[in-house]
């Protein structure tokens, strides 16, 4: 191979010939030559040269990895469209429905978890040949952006209820779009690899088209109705919220008891009832005991006084619901106020009286504590129970309080009238889809609690009282019952259609006022991003069902199972094949990380610090499905790691041919090693090292197609800290710097350029950047790394190789711990025996140099023999593994005099130490009177004392034996 004209290129230009000049073949290597020629960069190729060179940095010029470059290189990525779907090398497509985050969120570290794990399977299977789909987008977050906004206008004081609700939408729309592309553009800095070109909204007008089919075909077949019932509300934010957006804290609270007095009885005939919330007793029903409760038995049948309410009589009744145990055994029943009340009051029907208003205060029900709000009501209500003498007590209780996930403030139970989809008909679908095996959940284990949740699911109250999101398709006619008359259209002007041929040409009609549950829209997210209810769309034919849902373990119910029911519901399909959950991030103590412990840490702060490759690395090596502690100490160690990359990078590139070496290249790149007949030419050291590699190819690709990502990171990891950067490149020095032949120095330079590339692009997925940076730095690159094909599985390994050289190492290390236990300086070489049959001898000898530099021997004093040598007695004997042993002269070592000396003052020095201890356990006092910890504390250290003069006395001994006796 032969440029042309060489002198056309710099060397700094050479070094970025990326992605146009070479075929494939040119990345695999063998001992026969090319015979292609390189062809002369034309004007087009010195443009991309051009435009590359402000965007990659080289070790060869750079000390180590500039994070700054990291959006550089992004841009680059994302200018070339490398993160469309690309159907040139065929295959099934791999499609990834990203999870929308709220338009109105800032990055957190539960996004660069959901980044990371896509980002590395999107990245995995581009490189593996598969048209890779990420779709991105945002949730327009109905509560959480109209809570945003009703503070930005509180800011000029205007509140949300003065402006019309165009108005407030047209509000809503402008803060979106000056701030609705904050969370994208962090989402970017983490590496997301997603085509923003598909970019999707779930208020964009397809997916509102969408929104609307899916609630007129749910209506139309049966599973959408309308009606009162209990629902979680919101009195702050004034609206319905699901059960899944309620969470439940343990708070301290109180237990108040009350006399609630029999009608008709004497003064000494009443009911003692424990209750939390003694505001709610104006809107009870109900007085019930457990019918085997002897307690109560005479009072079933009879009327209970409900107090303050001036005589207002509930009956007392039976039922096996009342737990004995709780507070008295009696349980006032607010059917009004109290889920489980709510479900025991229709089971028996009981009437239902509701008592507090929509925003927190008590309504005329409650009588001369109409107007209060709720928290004070029960003050006010307790100190005239106290007054009127019907205040048994009251003692602290921990409470179980439900509070909302958006504003943090209690939830009241209030029956309200809502829209509903009934669920059992949709979840029932959704189960079997796993059970028939046609969607994977991993981990595994959540598989029963998938089950378990659809089992027992509940109607999803799906209306939300607010101004911004999907409003309701629903018309009704003025004039007209709601409940009983309304109609379901996609358009008002359907709806009036409809409504004139019903009702006549003058009929007027109104849209209901609500809008969607904001899960409503994102369960319809794999595929209304592709294009549906129109189902002839390009995107939806060729990328769902989609390959895989990732997220985290606390939205399956949330989201992911909303989406399967919905998914079969409408497409006939399960959306995707398999759902990975991903466990929460919490700090170094395992504590959720929140504000007020001070322990949340910024992603982007991290990646300033440490880079986004380390940041990206250190997520992606906790386990499936479990919550991952994270430290600084993890992001350091993971930020050394990209450095050592960086300088292995920096050693393959000065030991490479000059760039302008063109005879030096095309000798380089002809050299191939993925046969076995190229493999076994190879010497020890080489060919350990490339058996290595092809055996981590295997496991790390399985790793990879498992979704096993930690452990395909460890594999990666182990391997180049500790084969390949520990020993091959040290290895390699021989030949590079001392082995006197440029054919061993050549194979050299292959092997290294082939074990890097290949680590590079195993490592690429989890760390983008800097291997993309130091891929491009390397010569003759035919793709960009994040294009570039997968290593191939299955390649030669020589297991006998990898055995010899372990003895190698075994034998490296066990010289290495014996000079550490002499002290010997590191720069001092030292003469060494080995001793083993003539088969181990032959491969050892053949590595000579290698275990000379590994080792720091003396090459010149090395000898190879079949029995221990004549000093032997005067060497320090080592035994490596099973036939193979070393003897290491003493005298080299050591000053054998002074090591005498040094050891004499040591070992009187610990027996001192020693007897004192020994003295001690033998005072009965301080037996008997010292604490069990410290007398157990002073015996560990006898026995750690006793073991180390055995040791210290064993090589005092040894030493005096090696002395010559004089004489």
């Amino acid at each position: 191979m032969a440029l042309a004209n060489p002198s056309l290129l710099s060397t700094r230009s050479i070094c970025r010939l990326n992605p146009l000049s070479l075929s494939s073949r040119t990345l695999r290597f063998g001992f026969t030559p090319f015979r292609r020629k390189l062809n002369r960069p034309s004007r087009r190729f010195f443009s991309v040269l051009a435009s590359q060179n402000d965007i990659f940095s080289s070790p060869d010029t750079a000390k180590s990895f500039d994070f700054s470059s990291e959006e550089r290189i992004y841009n680059w990525w994302d200018s070339q469209g490398y993160f469309k779907p690309s159907f040139d090398r065929g295959g099934d497509p791999f499609v990834i429905p990203m999870p929308p985050p709220n338009v109105t969120g800032s990055l957190h570290m539960g996004h660069a978890m959901f980044v990371t794990l896509e980002d590395i399977m999107v990245r995995y299977f581009r490189m593996k040949g598969r048209a890779t789909l990420w779709l991105p987008g945002t949730d327009h977050a109905g509560i959480a952006t109209q809570l945003v906004v009703e503070k930005l206008l509180a800011s000029e004081g205007i509140k949300r209820t003065e402006l019309s609700r165009e108005e407030f939408a047209r509000r809503v729309w402008e803060w979106k779009e000056k701030y609705g592309e904050t969370i994208t553009k962090q989402i970017r800095r983490l590496g997301a690899s997603c085509d923003w070109t598909r970019e999707r909204f779930t208020l964009d007008e397809q997916l509102s088209q969408a929104v609307v089919e899916a609630f007129i075909r749910l209506h139309e077949n049966g599973l959408i109705y309308q009606g009162s019932y209990m629902v979680n509300w919101s009195p702050s934010l004034q609206t319905a919220v699901s059960d899944l957006e309620v969470e439940y804290s343990e708070e301290p609270g109180t237990l108040f008891y009350i006399k609630y007095r029999v009608a008709g009885g004497s003064r000494s005939d009443y009911l003692t009832i424990a209750t939390t919330r003694p505001e709610t007793l104006f809107g009870d029903t109900a007085i019930a005991v457990h019918p085997e409760d002897e307690r109560y038995s005479k009072y079933i049948g009879k009327l209970a006084i409900v107090p303050l309410t001036f005589g207002r009589h509930v009956p007392i009744i039976s039922d096996r619901y009342v737990d004995k145990e709780f507070g008295t055994g009696v349980l006032k029943i607010s059917p009004g106020h109290d889920h489980n009340d709510y479900h025991l009051a229709r089971k028996l029907g009981l009437p239902i009286l509701n008592v507090i208003n929509k925003d927190g205060t008590l309504n005329e029900v409650a009588g001369m504590y109409c107007g209060l709000d709720r928290f004070e009501a029960r003050k006010k209500i307790w100190a005239d129970l106290e007054e009127t003498s019907l205040a048994v007590k009251k003692e602290s209780y921990t409470l179980r309080v439900p509070r909302s996930q958006r504003g943090g403030e209690v939830i009241e139970p209030l029956v309200s009238k809502q829209w509903f989809v009934s669920m059992e008909p949709l979840a029932e679908k959704a189960l079997h889809a796993v059970e028939k095996g046609q969607l994977t959940i991993l981990p595994e284990r959540f598989e029963k609690t998938y089950k378990h949740w659809l089992t027992n699911i509940k109607d999803w109250c799906i209306s939300r009282q607010l101004w911004w999101g999907h409003r309701i398709p629903v018309w009704y006619i003025v004039g007209k019952v709601c409940e009983e008359e309304y109609i379901v259209a996609r358009s008002e002007e359907e709806a009036l259609v409809k409504a004139r041929e019903q009702y006549g040409k003058s009929v007027e009609i109104y849209q209901d006022p609500d809008v969607l549950d904001t899960w409503f829209s994102s369960a319809l997210w794999p595929f209304s991003t592709l294009g549906w209810p129109d189902v002839s769309t390009e995107d939806f034919r060729q990328f769902y069902p989609t390959t895989v849902l990732e997220t985290g373990h606390d939205i399956l119910f949330f989201w992911v199972a909303r989406m399967i029911m919905m998914g079969i519901e409408f497409t006939g399909s399960v959306p995707f094949s398999y759902v990975y959950l991903h466990g929460l991030i919490r700090d170094s103590q395992g504590r959720k990380m929140s504000k007020t412990l001070g322990n949340v840490i910024d992603p982007i702060d991290t990646i300033k610090e440490y880079g986004t490759d380390a940041l990206r690395f250190t997520l992606s090596l906790g386990t499936a499905g479990q919550d991952l502690n994270l430290s600084t100490e993890r992001l350091t160690s993971n930020k050394a790691f990209t450095n050592k990359l960086w300088n292995a990078g920096k050693f393959v590139l000065q030991n490479l041919p000059g760039k302008s070496d063109v005879s030096a290249w095309e000798h380089l790149l002809a050299y191939k090693f993925d046969t076995e007949e190229s493999l076994l030419k190879l010497a020890i050291p080489e060919c350990w090292v490339v058996s290595k590699l092809h055996e981590l190819i295997d496991i790390v690709t399985t790793s990879y197609d498992k979704f096993f990502f930690g452990d395909a990171g460890r594999e990666i990891y182990d391997f180049f800290w500790g084969d390949f950067a520990d020993w091959y490149i040290e290895a390699s020095k021989t030949r590079l710097y001392h082995s006197g032949s440029h054919a061993v120095a050549s194979i050299a330079r292959g092997v290294l350029l082939y074990v890097f590339e290949n680590i590079l692009k195993l490592l690429h997925p989890f760390m983008p950047f800097v291997t993309e940076e130091l891929w491009q730095a390397l010569p003759y690159r035919k793709q960009a790394l994040i294009v570039s094909h997968w290593p191939e599985s299955s390649l030669p390994r020589d297991t006998k190789s990898i055995k010899r050289f372990e003895n190698l190492q075994s034998l490296t290390r066990a010289i290495r711990n014996a000079r550490a236990e002499y002290s010997v300086e590191p720069a001092k070489r030292i003469s060494a025996s080995i001793v083993a049959n003539a088969d181990v001898l032959d491969y050892i000898s053949s590595e000579k140099q290698v275990l000379a530099l590994l080792s720091r021997l003396d090459v010149h004093n090395i000898n190879f023999t079949e029995s221990p040598p004549d000093d032997a007695k005067r060497s320090v004997h080592i035994v490596a593994g099973e036939g193979l042993e070393a003897y290491l002269p003493l005298a080299d070592m050591v000053d054998i005099s002074a090591e005498v000396q040094r050891l004499s003052k040591r070992l009187s020095k610990m027996q001192s130490e020693y007897d004192a201890l020994v003295a001690r356990l033998n005072s009965p006092k301080f037996v008997e009177k010292a604490p069990e910890e410290v007398v157990r504390g002073v015996r560990e250290k006898v026995s750690d004392a006793e073991e180390k003069l055995m040791l210290t006395k064993n090589r005092l001994a040894f030493l005096q034996s090696t002395v010559p006796v004089s004489g």
